[in-house]
């Protein structure tokens, strides 16, 4: 049973203008529990009484009381993520967007996603979701190697995903991703070579690759503490995205993203809205959300995110209000990430002057109005972020 939480309200803002405005909403369900995963999802066994129409309800409210809160803002991208948006369904997805579109204005041309596991999606499923108006899926293919699958505990079948992909694109979806995951313990060279290979063959424009991360609280972490399995070693994971960089650029789709690779015009675009300083709302439970200087964060469980919705109260936990030095913190190592680089006009003196030290380490490149991360430099994003801002 979910605890009872009491109504959080979030203080007056509004979008700062000129900034691209977005909008995530939060799907919890998940059929299993992958291992590595920490994300804020539910399986059946895990919900007393929340089911997808009881989360729509809910979110229904949610979409109104965002649109009263903000006045509406034109949405220039919405992204469906989860947890499991395609276990609801197609029909469910299209409810959904009729929602948002019932609440909120969306921008011409406006970019919406879908996340999706290949093993709930089929082409009536794409082709439902096509004729919604969503524009993009991103499927998680996470590799195409049975032994890799089965330490990530992923429930779908290598193949799947591959075809998934095809799927989609032959139904009419321009903007196909696949997500993979490299460094899984066990995992080989050739295992993650078969993996992007097969991305690449499906003719997707967009993938993305993010090293295993062991994170504490999930199975794999209780997996690898009991010496059943080897944490993922950093020169490892440094040699695998090497590898993943060296073949997708030679299949024509260049990174502009530490960790995402496109073809032209693939780019993600409510993503670089992220890491450009753009606002959004997020909604579903756990979402979080972040417009002018304030960020904040929903409830988490399913249950009290809608017997706080119910009460007609805002389902939200906390918030914090980001100071200047923090908001200055976040762009820097936000935006460091992008191939189009660091605004050198963001640093002041001192800061430029670590930034050439880093420039003669051979991790940065410095433009004539940015500062752009060398190969060398992406396998270090983080510790160049430290060497700018201490």
């Amino acid at each position: 049973m979910a605890p009872v939480q009491a109504a959080v309200d979030l203080p007056a803002m509004q979008p700062i203008p000129g900034r691209p405005f977005g909008l995530y909403v939060h799907v919890p369900f998940c059929i299993t529990r992958c291992g590595y995963c920490d994300f804020n999802t539910y399986t059946p066994a895990e919900l007393g009484g929340v089911n997808p129409d009881a989360w729509l309800d809910a979110l229904r409210a949610e979409l109104e009381l965002a649109s009263a809160r903000l006045d509406g803002p034109t949405l220039d991208t919405v992204f469906v993520g989860g947890g499991t948006p395609s276990l609801l369904g197609g029909a469910r997805l299209t409810t959904l967007l009729d929602m948002v579109r019932e609440h909120f204005e969306l921008a011409p041309h406006a970019e919406i996603t879908t996340e999706a596991n290949p093993e709930s999606t089929w082409p009536e499923f794409f082709q439902a979701i096509r004729s919604a108006g969503y524009t993009r899926v991103s499927l998680g293919m996470q590799s195409v190697v049975p032994h890799v699958l089965g330490v990530l505990d992923r429930v779908h079948t290598p193949n799947r995903s591959a075809g998934a992909a095809r799927e989609a694109l032959e139904l009419g979806f321009e903007h196909v991703s696949l997500d993979l995951i490299y460094g899984t313990p066990g995992e080989t060279d050739d295992d993650l070579l078969r993996s992007v290979d097969t991305a690449i063959e499906t003719g997707v424009d967009h993938v993305s690759a993010y090293a295993l991360v062991v994170e504490e609280g999930t199975a794999l972490a209780r997996r690898v503490r009991r010496g059943e399995l080897s944490a993922p070693d950093n020169d490892v994971l440094a040699r695998r995205y090497e590898l993943v960089d060296e073949r997708l650029h030679a299949a024509g789709l260049s990174w502009y993203e530490v960790s995402n690779w496109s073809r032209p015009g693939g780019e993600c675009r409510h993503n670089l809205g992220y890491w450009n300083g753009g606002q959004w709302w997020g909604a579903g439970p756990g979402a979080h959300g972040y417009v002018g200087a304030t960020r904040w964060w929903n409830v988490k469980h399913p249950n009290a995110y809608a017997d706080l919705l119910a009460a007609a109260a805002l389902p939200v936990s906390g918030y914090e209000e980001l100071d200047t030095d923090a908001q200055h913190t976040e762009e820097v190592m936000l935006r460091i990430r992008l191939r189009q680089g660091l605004p050198i006009s963001l640093l002041d003196a001192a800061e430029r002057e670590r930034a050439r030290v880093a420039v003669d380490d051979g991790l940065l490149l410095a433009r004539p109005d940015a500062l752009v991360l060398t190969d060398r430099g992406r396998l270090l994003a983080d510790a160049v972020v430290r060497m700018l801002l201490d």
